[in-house]
């Protein structure tokens, strides 16, 4: 792998290996970390991703290979299960990732050095920023969406814990931040937020995450585990996606000029001439050569398949004037009026704490709304993931969690094998009987989703459910989703998995305003910008003191007939776009389109791009003007 940059590395590996018992982790992988980088790491759950993180940390040793780091280099490390003083506050812990900056502010004030050190020394704080320290411990706070200050650790959510760590991880101002999956948990403007903040920040950084546009903006580079090995791509992530569709079309090529060869040569051996010729004994050689090699892995893909739902009645779930309060009688929200449809699939979104599980909770009658009133179908089934996800016992198998003492598991009204269940989930025969404890945190992901899946039932509801997946599992489960022919709602603070799967969106926007949304997140974010102007300033101006009202949604206006007409013509250029964009991607899918018109490509992924934004700009449109239409015939 050639360096990106002539200047020393930070932070380098050279032929690392790590193997678990017969699962070779890494072989002989090799990288560099260079000054400024923000380099996504990116691989298959299991694939060595977080393994690489702890090696690098120095919190693991690799069983062979080399890391070197620049003398007394400050690194910062997030785990994807961070260890936090559980005893101490909130603000403690937070507080305890600048101990090495407080402690230099320390000796500076106490007048423990005098000098040239005192010179040095005010020097290196001035340069930490040091005399803004609680203001941006402030920052941190605010913009993380962190607990109370005085809370203590021990009685956070896991979610609020790994804030916490975030937090304090990014408080040490480290030259290189080694992050592993630094967006979980985290609401959408809070990563937008931490997107700012890591490109605007001097610190190297070398961070695992599934959110893809979160990727997308901010890596200058790209390193993928893969087989053991780590490949480098310069560019964000849609450019490695280009230059890995290049390397295994490469690759494919190369395949199918070996297994002609073998072909060719098999007809020779076949033909049983001597071996004892010299020019014979050649061939027979060089067949052998060729024939032990190893054939490209293709990339295996999670089967995920949600079982089929059974039939939902007219009602499936509505909502009509619902509200619910706080336990000090402020209200959380109020005046909600909501249905939902088979085949839809409603996104929520807001920060946390503003009540997107209570409304979950609300619509599956698990608790009684303050005002209003729910009405379930007689039909409806819910199948529920909470947020903090099915407790996993780790001293079971997999099959054991899954299945429990069955060999079968449910899948709509069939039943499968719980080996065939999780070969779809890629746990291979040999990794069924494996304790969960033993399992990286992508994989338990993946047991989780089995579990809950083959539960069945025809309106799922699903909170978080892309955390610690990798990204090729998230885009089968988006695949899932839009093939199901039940009614989807599903929590989620990862716009990328929001724009891909949702119809429309629920948006907690704070102060108990809830705004409804035909369309997807970035339809949102567009029409939500005006309004976020406006409000910013609403705030510098003057305010009379508020009356205590409930909150209430506004009600859409009525469509008129030039937009019936609009609407009508986007359908069909919809379809027409969407016609495009299937044989663009069929001629760059096709490895025998590459041998004759490979100089072409790029061009036809640039029309690639243009005719999904064009539709993407489409369907916008639609979305709106559908659900004008929807309210003007309710």
């Amino acid at each position: 792998m050639a360096a990106p940059s002539s200047t020393p590395a930070l932070l380098s590996a050279t032929e690392l290996r790590l193997q678990f018992g017969l699962q070779v982790v890494l072989d002989e992988a090799t990288m560099a970390l260079h000054e400024g980088e923000k380099v996504g790491l990116v691989g298959r759950n299991g694939g060595g991703k977080s393994s690489l993180m702890r090696i690098l940390s120095g919190v693991e040793q690799a069983d062979a290979g080399t890391v070197s780091r620049r003398q007394r280099l400050r690194i910062g490390y997030l785990p994807q299960e961070p260890e936090l003083e559980e005893a101490a506050s909130v603000a403690d812990n937070v507080r305890a990732g600048a101990a090495d900056l407080l402690e230099m502010i320390h000796r500076y004030e106490s007048g423990a050095v005098s000098g040239d050190q005192e010179a040095a020394l005010l020097h290196q704080i001035q340069v930490l920023d040091g005399w803004n320290l609680d203001s941006r411990l402030d920052t941190l706070h605010s913009q993380l969406g962190l607990p109370d200050r005085e809370r203590a650790v021990a009685d956070l959510s896991g979610g609020e814990k790994r804030r916490v760590a975030l937090a304090r991880t990014l408080a040490s101002q480290p030259e290189v931040l080694l992050l592993d999956e630094p967006t979980n948990h985290l609401d959408a403007e809070s990563i937008l937020w931490l997107e700012d903040f890591l490109r605007a920040s001097s610190s190297a950084v070398l961070f695992v995450t599934h959110d893809r546009y979160f990727l997308d903006r901010l890596a200058t580079r790209i390193l993928e585990v893969d087989g053991g090995k780590i490949f480098s791509h310069p560019g964000n992530y849609t450019a490695y996606l280009e230059a890995k569709a290049v390397r295994q079309s490469i690759a494919g090529n190369h395949e199918r000029r070996r297994q002609a060869f073998l072909r060719k040569e098999l007809e020779f051996v076949r033909a049983g001439v001597k071996a004892q010729r010299s020019k014979a004994r050649t061939r027979l050689d060089t067949f052998a050569e060729v024939a032990a090699q190893d054939a490209p892995e293709d990339d295996v893909a999670v089967d995920l398949i949600i079982p089929p739902p059974p039939p939902l009645a007219n009602v499936v779930v509505d909502a009509e004037g619902l509200g619910a309060r706080l336990d000090d009688g402020r209200w959380l929200f109020a005046g909600l009026d909501l249905s939902f449809e088979a085949g839809s699939c409603t996104g929520i979104i807001g920060r946390n704490g503003l009540g997107k599980t209570t409304l979950l909770r609300l619509l599956m009658g698990l608790r009684e709304p303050d005002e209003g009133r729910v009405v379930i179908g007689k039909k409806t089934v819910f199948n529920y993931a909470d947020q903090q996800r099915l407790t996993l016992d780790p001293e079971n198998s997999v099959m054991a969690e899954v299945a429990g003492d069955s060999d079968f598991v449910p899948f709509g009204a069939e039943k499968l094998h719980v080996r065939t269940y999780l070969k779809r989930f890629l746990f291979a025969d040999e990794r069924v009987g494996m304790r969960v404890k033993e399992l990286s945190g992508g994989e338990k992901s993946r047991v989780l989703l089995a579990k809950i899946l083959c539960r069945g039932g025809n309106f799922l509801v699903l909170d978080e459910p892309t955390n610690d997946l990798d990204l090729q599992t998230l885009r089968v489960l988006e695949e899932a989703i839009l093939a199901f022919e039940g009614t989807v709602l599903v929590v989620s603070h990862d716009r990328y998995f929001l724009d891909r799967v949702c119809d429309r969106l629920i948006a907690f926007e704070g102060e108990g305003r809830v705004a409804l949304c035909a369309g997807n997140f970035s339809y949102y974010q567009e029409k939500r910008a005006p309004a976020a102007a406006a409000e910013l300033l609403a705030m510098q101006a003057p305010k009379a003191a508020p009356k205590p009202a409930r909150p209430r949604t506004e009600k859409p206006r009525k469509i008129t007939m030039k937009e019936r007409r609009e609407l009508e013509a986007a359908v069909i250029e919809i379809g027409r776009l969407e016609g495009e964009i299937q044989d663009v991607e069929a001629r760059l899918n096709d490895p025998a389109w590459y041998v004759e018109h490979a100089a072409e490509a790029p061009a036809e992924v640039e029309r690639l791009e243009q005719l999904r934004g064009d539709l993407d700009q489409h369907m916008e449109r639609w979305a709106e003007l559908e659900a004008l239409r929807e309210t003007s015939e309710a």
